[in-house]
Formats: C-alpha cells, sequence, structure tokens
C-alpha cells in the first residue's frame, strides 16, 4: 500500500488540467492574480529592500524578475525575494482550515522556475498550482494540533516543490525524491511570530527558495528518504504532531483545495478579521463616533488569541502592528479602512490610534477545534452605556462568504500602487486581462513582463 508521499505524488503526476473542474481553475485565477497583487505591494514594504542587498551576494544571473522592481536576479534568489514580498505585509489569501497561505511559498518558485525554463503554458502553471496547494493545504489539513512551526513555511514548502516537480514533468518516483529533500530543508519557527520579527515572512520565502533546490537534486536522480510525510521522522509526526491523514488522501481529486482559499480583504492577520468586520457592520448600523466609544470587546477561539492578542504598543514595527487586533481595530475605527498605508511612517505612531487601541481587549472563548479562527464576536460599549453586537461564523472572503469580484480587482488595484517602482496602469489593466485568460497563455514569461517597470 502506498504511503502518504507517494500518494501525494501520484497525484501531483498524474493530473492533468482537463481533469480539474472549470470552477476550480477559475478559482485559482483569482488567487494568482491576488497573490501577484500582494508581492507587487510588498515589494517596497520594510525588509525589502535590505533583503535586495543580500541577494545579489548569492551569485550572478538575470534569468528571473523581481516584482515591482527593474532588478533581476538568478532564479533562486528571485524566488527568494518574491516569496518575501507576498507575505511580509499579511494580505494574501490563507487556507483557513489548514491555517496556512499556500500561495506565498508556491508561486514565486513557479514563476521563477516557469522564467528559467521558458515555454511553460498558462494550462500546465494552472495545474501545477493546483496539485501544490492540493499538497500543502492537505499537510495543514491533517494536523489535529495546534500551530507548533510556522506552518505557511514548512508544509507551504511541500506544495511548492510539488508545483515545481509537476512543471519539470517528474514522474511520481521522482516526486517521492523531491519530498524527501524538501523535508530535509523544512524550516519555520513560531518564535518568529511570538515576537513579530521581520524573519517570519523570511520563513515562506527560505521554503520557497528551497522547493526549486528540492526539485533541481532530484531531477538529477538522486534518491531520498520516502516517509517525508508520515514516516517515523516524517513531516507530520515531527512539525505537526498529532495528525489524521486519511481523509486528506480520500480526498484528492474530488475536493481541489485551490478553491477553498481564503481572500484577505484587510492588510492584517487573518485572525483579526472578525473584528475588522464587525467594526465596519456596527459603524454602519449606529453612526457612532471614535469619541463615544467606552470599550470594544473581541470573543476569539484560543488559537485567534494566540496570534493577534498582543497588547498595543506606542512604537510598534509594521510587523508587529499588522499582528496587534487592538492596532489594526484602531485604525478601523479610526478611517473606516485598514490600508497598507497604515503600517508606514507615522502611522505606527499617531497618537489617536493608539488612545483606541487601549480600548480594544481580546477575549478567549473555549473552542475544541486547536486550528480554528472563527466563530468570532465583538461587542462595542458606547459612553452612554449603549452596547452593540456583532458575531460571524465564517469571517468575509471566506469561501462561503467569497469576495466579489468587484472587491476582489478593488484590492489589486490599490495594491499595485505600491510598487517599488511604477508600473502604470496599462499594465496593471493588462495582468487582470491575461490572468482571466491564463489557460491559452502559451508562455508563462508574458505575463511576469508586466510585473516589472
Amino acid at each position: 500500500m502506498p504511503n502518504a508521499a507517494e500518494t501525494f505524488a501520484a497525484h501531483v503526476a498524474g493530473t492533468q488540467f482537463a481533469d480539474i473542474p472549470p470552477h476550480v481553475i477559475a478559482r485559482a485565477k483569482v488567487f494568482v492574480l491576488d497573490t501577484l497583487g500582494v508581492g507587487i505591494a510588498g515589494s517596497s514594504a520594510q525588509g525589502t529592500a535590505e533583503l535586495l542587498a543580500s541577494a545579489r551576494l548569492w551569485g550572478e544571473g538575470t534569468d528571473a524578475a523581481i516584482w515591482g522592481r527593474s532588478d533581476r536576479l538568478p532564479p533562486h534568489a528571485a524566488c527568494f525575494l518574491n516569496g518575501f514580498a507576498v507575505h511580509c505585509q499579511e494580505y494574501d489569501c490563507v487556507h483557513e482550515v489548514g491555517v496556512l497561505h499556500p500561495m506565498a511559498t508556491l508561486l514565486p518558485a513557479v514563476i521563477a522556475h516557469a522564467e528559467r525554463r521558458g515555454g511553460i503554458s498558462g494550462r500546465d502553471f494552472l495545474t501545477a498550482v493546483t496539485v501544490g496547494v492540493d499538497v500543502s493545504a492537505g499537510l495543514g489539513i491533517a494536523s489535529t494540533q495546534g500551530l507548533r512551526f510556522f506552518r505557511p513555511a514548512t508544509a507551504g514548502g511541500f506544495g511548492a516543490a510539488a508545483a515545481v516537480a509537476r512543471l519539470m514533468g517528474m514522474d511520481a518516483e521522482t516526486i517521492v525524491n523531491v519530498f524527501g529533500i524538501q523535508l530535509a530543508q523544512t524550516s519555520g519557527t513560531m518564535q518568529a511570530h511570538a515576537e513579530a520579527s521581520t524573519v517570519l515572512p523570511m520563513q515562506v520565502a527560505f521554503n520557497s527558495r528551497a522547493a526549486l533546490t528540492s526539485c533541481d537534486i532530484a531531477g538529477t536522480g538522486l534518491t531520498a528518504p520516502r516517509g517525508s510525510i508520515d514516516g517515523v521522522y516524517g513531516y507530520l509526526p515531527l512539525i505537526e504532531g498529532g495528525s489524521d491523514l486519511p481523509p486528506v488522501l480520500e480526498s484528492l481529486s474530488k475536493i481541489w483545495q485551490v478553491a477553498e482559499l481564503s481572500h484577505k480583504p484587510y492588510p492584517a492577520g487573518r485572525a483579526t478579521h472578525g473584528a475588522l468586520e464587525g467594526v465596519e457592520v456596527l459603524r454602519c448600523q449606529y453612526g457612532f463616533k471614535t469619541d463615544d466609544i467606552a470599550s470594544f470587546t473581541v470573543k476569539v477561539p484560543p488559537l485567534t488569541a494566540r496570534l493577534v492578542s498582543r497588547p498595543d504598543v506606542p512604537d510598534p514595527s509594521p510587523n508587529y502592528a499588522r499582528l496587534c487586533c487592538a492596532y489594526v481595530v484602531a485604525k478601523m475605527l479610526q478611517h473606516g479602512k485598514l490600508d497598507p498605508s497604515h503600517y508606514r511612517g507615522a502611522e505606527l505612531t499617531d497618537p489617536e490610534t493608539h488612545r483606541l487601541a487601549r480600548l480594544v481587549r481580546v477575549e478567549t472563548v473555549d473552542n475544541p477545534d486547536p486550528n480554528a479562527l472563527a466563530p468570532q464576536a465583538v461587542q462595542i460599549e458606547l459612553k452612554d452605556g449603549r452596547l452593540s453586537d456583532w458575531s460571524c461564523d465564517a469571517m468575509l472572503a471566506n469561501p462561503a462568504r467569497p469576495l466579489s469580484r468587484d472587491a476582489h480587482l478593488a484590492k489589486f488595484r490599490r495594491c499595485w500602487d505600491f510598487a517599488a517602482e511604477p508600473l502604470g496602469a496599462t499594465k496593471r489593466e493588462a495582468l487582470i486581462e491575461m490572468v482571466d485568460r491564463l489557460e491559452d497563455v502559451t508562455d508563462i514569461r508574458e505575463l511576469v513582463r508586466l510585473l516589472t517597470p
């Protein structure tokens, strides 16, 4: 009987574009565009300039583009920079059940390989993206414990490796070796999350780059451990702890995980999004002013509290602020929206933001699911004693409540404004049109040309 690595590898190698339902392809295209947009915005975020300077020391070559910049680097270096840029603003799509951001690790690796090889069609690209997300999200879904390591990096790396292997035309046996080599490189600690360190998105970049390396090495014919996923020291026992894998393996080719992704309508940790929507809804219903508020309470599952209940501080780093429920709720109360600009410059130390943040508290509500981000509830108490309540079982832009196309494109266009080097509206609209017809594109390099000045 095949083990987990062999079963996943057979799915990756055997799936054809025609096997994937049209609605799944449509969702894959939505999240390709979304990921490219947040990667463009990340090209000007804190840390990217320093990492670019570092990456220039890693070898010479111009095979691959840095999205949002005119710089070109060797594929592994470009993959690293773009992976960091996608995740560094907490604005990239998320698989809520799996608790990971599969596209952040996957798409930079796939595009870097498509650039160095050339001739990768849109159909092959979409097939690779789809099966890669099945692998990474499947590992997250299989976990029965709360986060021990940083899953967007660890599980995400396996998905990225699977997608690149599919583009390289590897057979199932070679992909098993890819997974074994990827296990040897897997990394990602939750300590970076706990300290809101810039290393957090770097961990996505490390594993994205590792995916290219794993495929390059396996492509030479070298072999690797076969029990990389469910072996005694494989990914699930070592990284995740407890797991229930059989339902995931049985769902392959039946449930396509790329169609289960959630947008991030707000540039903040996904765990804050119930509170942020609650602000919007209650403000619209009751029309209160910020000076009217006595307190703002958010009630969330244990995982959500663990991820975003950190206290407000007067001079937060951008990474800290994005994962601080009090800070992002304060910005939403103050401005009626949350924007990438709210983590830059004087916005981070604005006295009114921090006055409002002091009114916000996060309460934990028991939930038997260690990976649950919802339900969430909010309560606003006004100074005159009135109470306003709102709750949700599924956050906005969850597959059960998908983001409209207009909202999806509005987010993409706003991200485009933050490119490190101006790209222009003509390229922006051309990219939207190209992704809409991605299955007809003959070479993905046509798409990449729209991501650079």
